[in-house]
């Protein structure tokens, strides 16, 4: 079943300057945004620093309001709900427990006046979902156990933590309240390489057990392949190809895209790729995005019509599409 949808969705943020702080600019973090996602999937982000990501997950869980577009999110019953704008009062506290989302920097994302109790008992507090302490605080311990902890850590503060447990922490309060979609946001990316891989395995598992529905936001290709069912690659606020996770891999379609699968280091340097397809310059600003095909000015194989033109995605091989002109030639 269908959990949350956009389509068409847009971000922007003003720039504001001068004494009474006028908007000068806009900052297009997100342009026409389209995916879904359904339970159990995991659907895989994917592009470089400032190319929309965290902004895609922040608006899909509503910590940002789209500036165009729509959001759908479908509740346990089945039935839509369009949350663009305000969401309706009585449908809020549904929404709230299904969706949630893991950031990036677990030395920030948690409250250090909290125990590490109080952090996993907020939510379910908030959401009402255990009427006793005594229930809460077995829940807690469970939770704990649950992402490989001792349950007499619960008393302790989130500085007495390392960053791996820290995200463990986090891990443990996204799911106290069995949410239908969880959004993580660079999980694993402030973490040693051991304890990425306990992270991205205990994500696996939670998800195996509950079929909660997974959006992966990562740099690191390998990580998301690993995790995810469907992949998106995004460039300059725009998704520039989708497909499913191996297709991808296999048959890169976008030059964006097989520009970043040359840039990925194999430990094998028989199978080293790097350097491969080498891109120019540097990306160009959000404020003042190119006309026509947002990675034209760096794409090695551009065509006339690709400054002048945005490409619309078309459907290269079945479930895999990409932006290009290159595909309608």
């Amino acid at each position: 079943m269908k959990i949350i949808s956009t389509r068409n969705l847009k971000k922007y943020f003003p720039i504001r300057s001068g004494v009474f702080l006028q908007v000068s600019g806009w900052v297009r973090a997100l342009e026409n945004v389209n995916m879904e996602i359904s339970q159990g999937e995991t659907i895989g982000i994917v592009g470089e620093s400032g190319c929309g990501k965290s902004t895609l997950g922040r608006a899909i869980v509503k910590i940002y309001e789209p500036t165009a577009g729509s959001i759908t999110y479908c509740d346990p019953s089945g039935a839509s709900h369009d949350i663009s704008a305000k969401i309706d009062r009585r449908l809020e506290p549904v929404f709230r427990k299904d969706v949630q989302m893991i950031f990036q920097n677990p030395f920030d994302s948690l409250d250090p006046r909290m125990t590490i109790r109080d952090t996993i008992r907020e939510p379910l507090h908030t959401h009402r979902l255990l009427a006793s302490k005594k229930e809460m605080d077995e829940r807690v311990a469970e939770l704990l156990m649950k992402v490989g902890l001792y349950p007499e850590y619960a008393q302790r503060y989130p500085h007495e933590f390392s960053g791996g447990q820290r995200q463990r922490i986090a891990v443990a309060r996204s799911i106290s309240v069995n949410p239908r979609l969880l959004i993580c946001d660079e999980p694993t990316s402030a973490l040693d390489v051991s304890v990425q891989s306990q992270i991205i395995n205990l994500l696996k598992d939670i998800q195996r057990d509950t079929n909660m529905a997974l959006i992966f936001i990562s740099h690191n290709l390998d990580v998301v392949h690993h995790m995810s069912d469907r992949i998106m690659v995004m460039y300059l606020g725009n998704v520039v190809e989708s497909a499913p996770a191996t297709e991808l891999f296999d048959n890169p379609a976008h030059p964006y895209t097989q520009a970043l699968m040359s840039a990925v280091p194999s430990w094998n340097p028989k199978d080293r790729k790097l350097g491969q397809v080498k891109l120019e310059g540097e990306p160009p600003s959000p404020i003042n995005p190119p006309s026509g095909c947002p990675f034209h000015p760096r794409c090695p194989r551009r065509l006339a019509s690709c400054s002048k033109v945005k490409p619309e995605a078309v459907e290269v091989s079945d479930g895999h599409f990409s932006a290009c002109h290159l595909h309608g030639m």
